[in-house]
């Protein structure tokens, strides 16, 4: 008896039809990757912006509910800092943590970060790198850039990283 036998196939071969689609699912996922690129560049490039413009506050005076010019306090110098670099941020400390969903950790922190400190949140100042960061400290004191010490990383609360 001659039997012809069916040409067998490999259960774990793809279908044709699944070749193109396997094609358009690799280049929307390399066309997120190119998003997720130019929105970290993006981000970057307005981090840099609000550091730069931070580091032009340095000497100038703390004001309770200041927000610039010439005096701050220091959710209004980190407000003012991201606004001169394109992003809007609400008011106080705690109104721009819960804003900012992006959050970092203390060794996560990248240049234009913000970290909060103390209970409920009510410092925060502008990570500006290498362990330091500029702030609007207290009444009397002027805008400065500081070491952040033990004390700073003991009080550490959470950051954010804005202008995603």
């Amino acid at each position: 008896m001659n039997a012809i036998a069916a040409p067998r196939t490999s259960p774990a071969a793809p279908a044709p039809a699944a070749a193109p689609r396997q094609q358009a699912q690799m280049t929307l996922v390399s066309a997120q990757a190119k998003i997720s690129q130019s929105r970290k560049a993006k981000q970057k490039q307005r981090a840099a912006k609000a550091v730069n413009y931070a580091y032009k506050q340095i000497g100038d005076r703390y004001r309770y509910g200041g927000t610039g010019p010439g005096s701050w306090d220091c959710s209004g110098l980190a407000g003012g800092s991201w606004r001169k670099a394109g992003v809007k941020l609400p008011r106080t400390t705690t109104q721009i943590y819960k804003a900012v969903k992006h959050k970092v950790s203390w060794k996560g922190a990248v240049k234009g970060d913000l970290l909060f400190f103390y209970s409920g949140k009510s410092h925060m100042g502008i990570y500006v790198g290498k362990g330091y960061m500029i702030h609007a400290p207290s009444s009397g004191k002027k805008v400065k850039k500081i070491k952040l010490n033990r004390d700073y990383k003991r009080n550490f609360k959470g950051g954010v990283r804005p202008g995603y």
